[in-house]
């Protein structure tokens, strides 16, 4: 069994990291290059970059980023945002990614996972599913958060895993950006339905609540805000996690 990851990610608009709470309220967070060279000397596992504006402003991803990210990175790497079709991943690929998350236009076109797995790999195939909680359940939202579109989050990440998703990139909507913990009831839901690595996102304050996500069947834990405030690093957060009886890849 392969032991958990630590993730840090990367959100990046007009060529900087941000972050915000529930997506909304973009805050400068740092220069992508130089996160990147940090959180890899820190111990990360992989990291995850996501051009969070590429789809709501119609247009593909900052490729420039990903190629000077990928320069400094020793690390695995997924990138999303503004992926559209095959082509579009296949481009990512070519900049420097290792897997292509993809979300708005895997619900709006569900057949670009299987043409995405068939091309590139199971592997390399990411659905990032943003999950907003409702009275009986999650549903998935898109373009950044902005849009609602009823689709039940639990079955739409079985049948993404169907159609070729290797790995699910889970963001709770209602917990990102503020510190709560991540959503323990949505990942065990989705974990219910999928076979495959769940990296859990959207809340995470320490260790603690790393350590909850991953006993509620998350494979990966991702952190944004608590490194790029320094709050923490990914170092600490790896040697509390053992500390609390949690094997983390070293």
């Amino acid at each position: 069994m392969l032991l958990p990851r630590v993730i840090p990610c990367l959100d990046v608009k007009g060529g900087r990291v941000v972050k915000g709470i529930r997506f909304q309220g973009l805050r400068d967070a740092g220069d992508p290059v130089e996160r990147a060279e940090a959180y890899a000397r820190q111990g990360a596992d992989e990291l995850v970059l996501l051009d969070v504006s590429a789809t709501p402003e119609d247009r593909g991803n900052a490729l420039e980023v990903v190629r000077a990210v990928r320069r400094v990175l020793p690390l695995p790497l997924t990138v999303g945002g503004g992926v559209r079709e095959a082509r579009d991943a296949e481009t990512l690929l070519e900049a420097g990614a290792d897997k292509v998350a993809v979300n708005t236009a895997a619900v709006t076109r569900p057949e670009l996972l299987d043409e995405m797995a068939r091309i590139f790999g199971r592997q390399c195939t990411i659905l990032a599913l943003d999950a907003a909680r409702t009275s009986n359940g999650w549903e998935t939202v898109i373009r950044s958060g902005r849009e609602r579109t009823g689709l039940d989050a639990a079955s739409w990440a079985r049948e993404a895993v169907d159609r070729g998703a290797g790995e699910i990139l889970l963001t709770s909507w209602d917990r990102d950006g503020t510190g709560d913990g991540y959503d323990l009831e949505l990942i065990a839901a989705v974990r219910a339905v999928v076979p495959v690595p769940i990296i859990a996102s959207g809340g995470a304050s320490g260790p603690g609540h790393m350590a909850e996500a991953l006993a509620a069947g998350a494979d990966a834990v991702l952190a944004a805000s608590i490194l790029h405030d320094g709050h923490t690093t990914v170092g600490d957060l790896k040697r509390e996690l053992r500390a609390l009886g949690v094997e983390v890849r070293s």
